[in-house]
């Protein structure tokens, strides 16, 4: 079976890192593996500028029915291209892993948690007014039903991993309305389906994920705490660079590094393509092909574990030289 995968690279490096990715993909494609047609499609800065549109019509619909997508990261237009295409996708969680990796310099050797994070509301649902030249106001939505499909699918996560508990973040005490709300939701399903949750306040989580983040395995949160916590634990781990993800739907996906467009280094040819290649690992584990998932996964562990590296995990190895030495290891 051929599997169609949309390609958006976007701006800044994501033009270097998402093409690492697909190399990495064809290096595990063939018999006895997937087969991949590959299509790629614009978004971001410069086609907002060249069309008016940063999500052209044509990107959303060939993601919307391609079986998967690998999306790299757009500047300014970030916000009109990434949660219209977890829309097209239908994703309702974002899977975020943060692991730290043998022979990376990082401040929590032993962190290795993952984040699930709700995809369709929260603060991001977009709900925005500039009453006055003094006020604008922001509405938060949180609903009973995107609450409980999460913790269902946190339920068949854990399983899935062998474990019978997660914990759940929120801020009940203070949004009692909204964040009680995804509380319930997310707790009753969990009762329901004999599965353990223990509550962590969001700010009480932020400083024990850095005091021992062995203290958490699988975490379940709502849409603005995931990505601000997850990008914190980035910090324990060597950096945005490491953190790949995943915008799950109920057919189809969306597979994205968490780092943006770092204009800083973008056309230098050193971006670390790591968290792009390991997107592409879970993108493998979503077509059902976890052997070759692991095998990626395992190629990036010992390419980070020898070298070479790129300048953000201090060495001194380009975009290029990195992703060569992840498809020798394959």
């Amino acid at each position: 079976m051929t599997h169609e995968i949309v390609v958006i690279p976007g701006d800044g490096i994501g033009g270097e890192v998402v093409p690492a990715a697909v190399e990495v993909l064809e290096a595990v494609a063939g018999d006895p593996g997937p087969e991949f047609e590959f299509a790629e499609y614009e978004a971001g800065d410069r086609v907002a500028e060249a069309t008016g549109q940063a999500l052209p019509d044509a990107t959303y619909d060939a993601a919307a029915a391609a079986d998967a997508t690998l999306f790299g990261a757009a500047g300014d237009t970030a916000a009109d291209v990434i949660l219209p295409l977890r829309e097209a996708v239908g994703s309702f969680v974002n899977v975020r892993p943060a692991r730290a990796y043998p022979g990376v310099d990082v401040v929590r050797p032993e962190t290795d948690l993952v984040f699930l994070r709700e995809n369709t509301e929260g603060v991001y649902a977009g709900h925005e007014n500039r009453l006055s030249e003094d006020l604008s106001t922001l509405t938060r939505v949180v609903t009973t039903s995107a609450s409980e499909r999460l913790a269902e699918f946190a339920c068949d996560y854990v399983a899935e991993r062998g474990g019978d508990a997660f914990q759940v973040v929120h801020k009940a005490n203070v949004m009692r309305e909204t964040d009680g709300r995804f509380r319930d939701g997310v707790v009753g399903v969990a009762e329901e389906r004999g599965v353990d949750t223990e509550e962590v306040l969001m700010d009480a989580f932020a400083t024990r994920v850095c005091l021992d983040p062995t203290e958490f395995d699988v975490v379940v949160c709502p849409n603005l705490a995931g990505d601000v916590l997850s990008d914190l634990a980035a910090g324990l781990v060597g950096g945005l660079g490491l953190l790949p993800s995943a915008n799950i739907g109920p057919e189809n996906a969306l597979f994205e590094p968490v780092h943006g467009t770092a204009p800083d280094i973008a056309g230098e040819g050193v971006a670390n393509p790591c968290a792009a290649v390991l997107s592409a690992a879970m993108l493998l584990d979503h077509l059902g092909y976890g052997s070759e998932g692991d095998r990626v996964r395992e190629s990036v562990e010992g390419v980070l574990a020898d070298g070479p590296r790129t300048p953000d995990l201090g060495g001194e190895g380009t975009t290029e030289a990195v992703t060569g030495a992840i498809i020798d290891r394959l």
